[in-house]
């Protein structure tokens, strides 16, 4: 497993490298600089990120949710300091596992499994959501395309539907597609 390494500025980072490296893990890097979590994680090709943290800054969490949004990674952060804020924050940028004051080297290999299905469990849950979102986006251009066939040839619903859906066949095109295509004609033809 390829691991990234962040010091956010506890002094566990010597510990986790060593027991990484008694698991097998590669250590693809070791960075210093919040900004650089994402521009390291491309590069380098990591395949979870570990944060070593007294408290996880304000950048580096800043930087980890522009990492979740771009190219997400399972990250796991051990922090010392237990409060609610720096914890919150810490899910909110997409963390998958935040381990306070526990660092034992022998636990490190079920901390990491745990950040990568907790990762696999969200990402399939994201993109759940995305295609949800999707096909909704969809059914609103069909519907809209739909009432601009009623009323622009003065058809009823299911007529409408079967207009749509013939067009659809015949240009061998989605429904939605042909149904985006008769909304930008109508706003050529009739601005608003």
């Amino acid at each position: 497993m390829r691991v990234l390494l962040i010091n956010d500025g506890a002094h566990h980072l010597q510990l986790i490298q060593q027991e990484l490296a008694r698991q097998g893990c590669e250590v693809v890097g070791v960075i210093e600089q919040a900004t650089l979590i994402h521009d390291c994680v491309l590069r380098l090709r990591p395949d979870v990120v570990i944060v070593d943290s007294n408290s996880p800054s304000r950048d580096t969490l800043e930087n980890l949710a522009a990492l979740n949004e771009a190219s997400p990674k399972p990250v796991v952060v051990f922090a010392e300091d237990g409060s609610d804020a720096p914890m919150r924050g810490a899910l909110k940028a997409g963390v998958s596992a935040y381990v306070v004051a526990g660092l034992q080297p022998q636990r490190l290999a079920a901390v990491m499994q745990l950040a990568i299905a907790r990762f696999e469990q969200d990402l399939a849950l994201r993109q759940k959501l995305d295609r949800s979102e999707a096909q909704l986006a969809a059914r609103k251009r069909i519907e809209r395309a739909k009432g601009i066939l009623m009323a622009e040839l003065g058809l009823d619903e299911d007529a409408a539907y079967q207009r749509l859906r013939r067009l659809a066949m015949d240009r061998g095109a989605a429904l939605a597609e042909v149904a985006e295509r008769i909304i930008e004609a109508q706003s050529l033809l009739r601005p608003t």
